[in-house]
């Protein structure tokens, strides 16, 4: 059974009560009935993830925090952190922000990224976790339109540099037991399900290069998000809640006109205001089996992030499914009569 409700803390940490410290926002959580919550490992007020990954006892203080206030730690993100490993030059200045001070270059951030992420791995296998949701990186999205043209052999030059740089991560992966959930997202050169293949290739199918479920990023592309259920779901190892709507015009489409979000034809909506089918994606990730967290991103330019909260999970919790132990038709059944089969088939007088 999918597990949830669960809240991604990432766009609500601040500077003040309930959102300052862990103990203060998972209590907020917990009030809200949510029963995870998703910690994005590079906040220093809500975890710290050198500490988590150097000390056990650290981590089970950290999980008893959590466990007291009412929810449980679904898992330790490392978005920020995995833009890192890969950042080409044009996006330096802006990418510094997601550094500490002192790391400006693109080598020297791929340098700290790719640390950051192992530890955030061990610290995961540290909180007794399976997977840790996470962004690839991108080297190649100036030219996700190009013109001019794209040079031959750029595409594979560009999936053999990223899969360089994440193969040693993969394989920490694998020592610690845990799953990397590359969350599919534009800006990442893993934007949908083909560049993603590109790159699996490039790591020889690595069982940890693995995915995190985001729909509203697929309905901003105009991509089919239940047939990728179908197409990946044994790749899928986190899942975020999150709504969207696509509403082109005449003036605005898939790429937004750099506009501000509100005005945009593609926007994220809270969960349940926007156009993404929910139902179908629970009832086909219970299909396949996932039993991972289902996870509340609020991202909204409408609705107030404390709405955005208190409604989610409620809508979450009315969307997950209890498999049934038996079959609906199980009254009509008889017992097996090896006879009477083949009398049905015709088989026997």
């Amino acid at each position: 059974m999918i597990k949830g409700p669960g809240i991604f803390l990432a766009q609500f940490m601040g500077d003040e009560a309930p959102f300052d410290t862990f103990a203060n926002i998972t209590r907020w959580a917990a009030n809200l009935d949510y029963c995870g919550v998703q910690i994005p490992s590079w906040d220093g007020r809500c975890i710290d993830l050198q500490k988590a990954a150097d000390s056990k006892a650290y981590c089970d203080e950290f999980k008893g925090t959590a466990e007291q206030n009412g929810v449980q730690v679904s898992e330790l993100a490392t978005h920020l952190q995995g833009q890192l490993v890969a950042v080409h030059p044009a996006y330096t200045e802006m990418f510094k922000a997601f550094a500490p001070e002192g790391v400006e270059t693109p080598a020297a951030m791929a340098e700290w990224g790719t640390e950051q992420v192992k530890l955030c791995l061990t610290a995961s296998r540290n909180l007794g976790l399976d997977a840790m949701p996470t962004f690839p990186g991108a080297l190649m999205w100036h030219t996700i339109y190009p013109w001019p043209q794209r040079p031959p052999g750029l595409v594979e030059e560009g999936f053999a540099e990223l899969a360089r740089r994440w193969r040693p991560i993969l394989d920490h992966a694998e020592e610690v037991g845990v799953d990397c959930a590359f969350e599919i997202h534009p800006g990442e050169d893993l934007h949908d399900g083909a560049s993603y293949e590109q790159f699996l290739a490039k790591v020889d199918a690595h069982p940890r290069a693995c995915l995190l479920y985001d729909p509203s990023h697929f309905v901003l592309q105009c991509l089919d998000y239940l047939a990728f259920i179908d197409i990946y779901h044994e790749r899928i190892k986190a899942f975020h809640v999150k709504d969207a709507e696509f509403r082109p015009d005449g003036r605005n489409g898939v790429y937004g006109g750099y506009q501000p979000w509100s005005q945009r034809a593609g926007r994220f909506r809270s969960s349940g205001d926007g156009e993404v089918d929910f139902v179908s994606i629970f009832t086909l990730l219970t299909k396949y089996g996932y039993a991972g967290w289902a996870i509340l991103e609020w991202e909204c330019c409408f609705k107030d992030s404390q709405q955005g909260a208190e409604e989610g999970a409620a809508f979450i919790q009315s969307h997950l499914i209890t498999p049934p132990e038996k079959s609906f038709d199980d009254f009509t059944a008889k017992d097996r009569d090896q006879k009477a089969l083949r009398r049905v088939l015709g088989l026997e007088d």
